[in-house]
């Protein structure tokens, strides 16, 4: 292979291919955090039921209450169909949150894995491929905001409407504390986050060396150049 068509040195490849993975891994379990807390039915929970003899979830689609006792699970799903319906406020912002976010993540993580070094497609095209890879980091920026921004104000209601129930002095028999699924959607917005970090700024710095390596090749291999026809000169 010429000096001008030099792609990444040994070492530089394997750490670009191994930043690419680290991205790809945490892109796919992030993904999959988003779309499990938006679909599971555990975002509130009963913290301190006098009984103890069943735990209530609440979800964003259905409520669900366990029998502690013969472990029986039974479901209900909440009376309107539609996701705009005469729900509580949120509920419906928090579902459209996270529907935004399950699609930005899919989509980006649909686009990384176009953009990665291992894949064939466009494998003569490096520059176009690192830009894929950019720009599937930006995606995962943008889809971690809405995906935070539900699962942390749907916490924060939760804690602001027990907190005044207490302050009320008012007891219903048990309070509710956001759940698991709850965790879920923080702990996937995160890691949107930290993939667009890996995506962006750490294989910008070695975009950077690329280029450097690249300039280095066309002038060492246009001085080689010129030495041969130096010498080819001096011969004749």
């Amino acid at each position: 292979m010429s000096p001008v068509g030099s792609k990444w040195s040994p070492p530089e490849f394997r750490m670009i291919v191994v930043l690419q993975l680290m991205a790809t891994c945490l892109a796919l379990v992030s993904t999959l955090f988003l779309i499990v807390a938006t679909w599971t039915d555990c975002w509130m929970v009963n913290a301190d039921d006098d009984l103890e003899v069943s735990q209530k979830c609440r979800g964003l689609w259905w409520e669900c209450v366990t029998n502690t006792q013969d472990g029986v699970r039974t479901c209900d799903q909440y009376q309107y169909e539609t996701i705009l319906a005469e729900h509580p406020l949120k509920i419906v912002l928090t579902r459209a949150l996270m529907i935004t976010a399950d699609i930005l993540a899919s989509f980006a993580l649909i686009i990384l894995v176009l953009g990665l070094d291992v894949v064939k497609l466009l494998k003569e095209e490096p520059h176009v491929k690192i830009r894929i890879c950019y720009f599937a980091g930006f995606i995962f920026g943008i889809g971690g905001i809405p995906g935070m921004i539900g699962s942390v104000w749907y916490a924060v209601d939760v804690y602001v409407e027990r907190a005044t129930l207490v302050l009320k002095n008012v007891y219903l028999g048990m309070h509710y504390e956001f759940g698991w699924s709850c965790w879920l959607g923080m702990a996937g917005s995160t890691g949107c986050f930290l993939t667009s970090i890996v995506l962006t700024c750490c294989l910008y710095i070695f975009r950077d060396a690329r280029s450097s390596q690249y300039n280095r090749s066309i002038y060492q291999y246009g001085r080689t150049a010129a030495g041969k026809k130096y010498a080819v000169d001096s011969r004749v």
